[in-house]
């Protein structure tokens, strides 16, 4: 019995498939200076006019055909000055790009023969690539949530206290749809820090979707810096009564993702400093917001290594 794929054809990529366009790490190479520097044609510093650059044999680097002033398609990415391989490199961008939950360090390690050291410092690199601080969700209707992530406190019960080591509080915004979230740690779930929040990444005139906490009351109120009012429709689903869907009424969505976040790290990662928890929220946004082009995400993290490029 032939097993049915559940991505199409256009949106796969195999690990052969990978192993055949990178086959090496000068096959890498010449992809990122492609897409740096297409046809090896950039600026020369030493010659100061757009001059055709040629791999330097022996070396990860091109120089110049005319003066042969050398450059690295390396240099200014999380690639430079590292000794690992790039093919790795590659293929951890891959496998982070083509699981849904994540994958471990410990896995990597595992797979390619390097430290776990160098695995956990390869993440830590390729997060950094992942955030989308600047991102603006322009509903027209969007799901608000808090949660909280981290570890089971032993005595505690019922919300955390502001300044609490174990429970992390975080909130999401989701568009309605198949559209996009956005995820951040915040400080604490008062009304002045989620309405921040919420007027720095929702639309005015966006219809809002949240629980019944007491600190979205003012999200139906906002104005913005000159006191022009946002224009928010805000709608309540009532939790506490044990409702959880009314018509169109609910946040269904935005808990569907941090169900995939938690389980994820739960699973995966096991336990999260706060100090990462924003990297690792943007890593699940990341995929969660390329949740369509299947295994095609590992193309949008090199894209990311190459506009990122200092």
């Amino acid at each position: 019995m032939k097993v049915k794929q559940s991505i199409p054809k256009e949106l796969r990529f195999t690990v052969a498939q990978f192993y055949k366009k990178f086959p090496d790490d000068d096959a890498c190479l010449e992809y990122l200076k492609e897409k740096r520097y297409p046809g090896g044609i950039t600026h020369c510093e030493k010659c100061q006019h757009e001059r055709k650059h040629h791999r330097v044999s022996g070396r990860p680097a091109y120089s110049c055909d005319h003066c042969g002033k050398m450059i690295s398609p390396m240099a200014g990415t999380i690639f430079e000055h590292s000794s690992t391989p790039l093919q790795t490199w590659f293929y951890a961008m891959y496998l982070m790009g083509s699981t849904r939950c994540g994958i471990s360090a410990k896995q990597i390690q595992r797979e390619t023969g390097v430290t776990y050291k160098t695995a956990w410092r390869m993440f830590r690199q390729i997060r950094s690539l992942l955030s989308e601080g600047d991102m603006q969700l322009e509903g027209p209707t969007v799901e608000i949530d808090e949660t909280y992530v981290g570890g089971t406190r032993k005595y505690a019960k019922g919300r955390p206290m502001r300044g609490d080591k174990v429970k992390i509080p975080v909130i999401g915004i989701v568009q309605r749809n198949g559209g996009k979230v956005y995820a951040q740690v915040v400080p604490g779930i008062t009304a002045d820090e989620l309405t921040k929040v919420v007027k720095e990444r929702v639309t005015p005139g966006s219809t809002v979707y949240t629980d019944e906490y007491p600190s979205y009351d003012r999200i139906g109120t906002l104005t913005d810096s000159k006191g022009k009012p946002l224009a928010y429709r805000h709608r309540r689903i009532r939790h506490k009564d044990g409702v959880y869907v009314k018509g169109d009424i609910h946040t269904n969505t935005v808990e569907g993702f941090w169900a995939l976040v938690k389980n994820g790290i739960r699973g995966v990662y096991h336990q999260v400093s706060p100090e990462y928890l924003q990297s690792y929220l943007n890593e699940y946004a990341f995929r969660y917001n390329r949740r369509h082009e299947g295994n095609q995400q590992f193309n949008a993290i090199l894209e990311r290594v190459c506009e990122r490029a200092s």
